[in-house]
């Protein structure tokens, strides 16, 4: 299946050394080379790159590592197709419109049997299943809100709700994110990390890269990372468990609540 990339920051942050790690997973040392993508928020704007091409030769991958674009929320995927042909409609992150601001998604997981039904507002471009359940997601939350974005708070819980659904239906690891924050659900594999001061050297797990946060950082900065497999082999990540809804706010987990049908106990 596919993986996920997410960055969420305190400050604007350019994530140039996670995606070296993550870039060479499209490819070269994983078998994810059926097209990627990243998405950054810049205020309210965002900025896409999307390449069916493997990320580990792409061009416009190797100009992303290169160019330090600083974001608060960056969404990234590198694609092992399930569902819908090797091609630029099919590749995440997919972008839509809601409530005036650009919504970014990408999904790792398999959703067989989803066909919801969809009124027209949101209509997938391609074939995946991914952006049909993300065209979905944001039809809900419009049915239920209407015009005007609820709270974060209100938010998180027609999330959690939602999620459940989906969840429900398959495999379903997703990040999602309107440049105010990110939300993350793992289904079955995501972790993340949080750097903050005292800042330390890291090293890549997937190519010979090491870099001291300490000396590109100031004291106040607090990150974090999520992704399928942990980037780095010198840090202790995060394992989320299976069945759970997080919300990351200035760099840090504010929020988090089983997806899971047996139990739904109040967030933390």
């Amino acid at each position: 299946m596919c993986q996920l990339l997410g960055m969420n920051c305190n400050v604007p942050t350019d994530i140039c050394f996670s995606f070296a790690g993550f870039q060479v997973r499209g490819g070269a040392t994983d078998v994810h080379s059926d097209g990627w993508g990243i998405a950054f928020f810049e205020g309210r704007g965002t900025r896409v790159f999307l390449d069916p091409q493997p990320s580990c030769s792409s061009p416009v991958a190797a100009l992303v590592c290169s160019y330090p674009i600083r974001s608060e929320n960056v969404i990234a995927h590198i694609r092992k197709a399930t569902q819908g042909l090797v091609a630029l409609e099919n590749t995440h992150p997919f972008m839509r419109e809601l409530w005036g601001r650009c919504w970014i998604f990408a999904h790792n997981g398999h959703l067989p049997d989803f066909s919801p039904t969809l009124d027209g507002s949101f209509t997938p471009v391609g074939q995946t299943d991914s952006e049909r359940a993300f065209c979905w997601l944001l039809q809900e939350l419009r049915e239920r809100f209407g015009s005007r974005p609820p709270s974060r708070e209100r938010l998180f819980d027609a999330l959690h709700q939602l999620t459940l659904e989906l969840g429900a239906r398959g495999a379903c690891n997703y990040l999602l994110s309107n440049g105010d924050c990110l939300f993350a659900h793992c289904s079955t594999q995501l972790t993340y990390i949080i750097r903050q001061a005292p800042f330390a050297v890291a090293h890549l797990r997937d190519q010979d890269l090491s870099i001291d946060f300490s000396a590109v950082t100031t004291p106040d900065d607090r990150v974090a990372v999520i992704a399928t497999v942990p980037l780095t082999d010198n840090e202790q990540w995060t394992t989320m468990p299976p069945g759970s809804l997080w919300l990351f706010e200035g760099g840090a987990p504010v929020r988090h609540r089983l997806t899971v049908a047996a139990a739904a106990p109040n967030s933390s």
